[in-house]
């Protein structure tokens, strides 16, 4: 099991990149423990009465001689907002690194790496971590509009970006499922890897496993504690009900009761 650690860490940088996105990083005074695609961070929320729960948030980038680590927070309601408000130099409170992260491809392997919402993050994180030729990774991001997309253009020199918008604004039109790159057939990838709504991964699982081809995806359950110990984020799988934030959020389709 992953040594956890809760510190502080001090805001270094807090930039909108969008109308409800923010990359948000953050420093810590000590060296980063190992951080893998797929793990996340619990944070508390400063000078707030009414939010007693920490926010958890995936993993988007770690500099590891920075010690240095960022986020993507999304606004969804208070909590978040209130995060997106911290300004440089003020300290916030982490546990990290939390659950269990992606399983690395082979150096052979072709892959296909589908983000959605806030799952755009460890997916970008898993593109530039894996080490292979931008020709062996595709990145399929989706997205409502062409301004719900945050610029990453700067990951095509880990892979080769493609785009889905419900309104065709960007990229090809309709949901990542309905995108060529996908709907050309599963089966010329070694594994593919999935973070975002569940209606999104359910529906990138059933095909995966009609097409026999390995499926991870990140769920995205209320997480409170990080622990395991509130157990808010029970999953039913195949080897019973688990807590995501413990067992995950990383769980192979075949285990999941999808």
């Amino acid at each position: 099991m992953t040594k956890k650690f809760v510190a502080n860490f001090v805001v270094v940088e807090n930039k909108p990149l969008n109308a409800t996105n923010f990359l948000i990083k953050v420093k810590s005074d000590s060296t980063l423990p190992p951080i893998f695609p797929g793990q996340f961070v619990n944070v508390e929320i400063n000078d707030s009465k009414e939010i007693f729960l920490r926010r958890p948030f995936s993993i988007f980038e770690v500099d590891q001689k920075e010690n240095t680590l960022s986020m993507i927070v999304k606004i969804l309601g208070r909590g978040s907002k209130k995060l997106t408000e911290i300004e440089p130099g003020n300290q916030v409170s982490l546990v990290y690194p939390l659950g269990k992260s992606f399983t690395y491809p082979s150096s052979t392997d072709k892959v296909l790496l589908i983000g959605g919402g806030s799952g755009v993050a460890p997916m970008l994180f898993l593109a530039k971590e894996a080490g292979l030729d931008k020709t062996q990774v595709d990145v399929l991001l989706g997205a409502r509009t062409k301004e719900d997309h945050i610029d990453v253009e700067h990951y095509s020199k880990y892979a080769q970006l493609h785009y889905a918008t419900e309104d065709g604004s960007k990229g090809e039109k309709g949901f990542v499922t309905q995108h060529s790159v996908f709907t050309s057939g599963l089966r010329k990838y070694d594994k593919i890897y999935a973070c975002g709504p569940d209606g999104m991964m359910r529906a990138i699982a059933k095909v995966a496993k009609a097409e026999d081809v390995f499926c991870e995806v990140s769920l995205e359950n209320l997480m409170a504690c990080g622990f395991g110990v509130c157990l808010c984020c029970i999953e039913p799988t195949q080897k019973g009900n688990l807590c995501v934030c413990t067992d995950g959020p990383v769980f192979n389709i075949k285990d999941l009761k999808w």
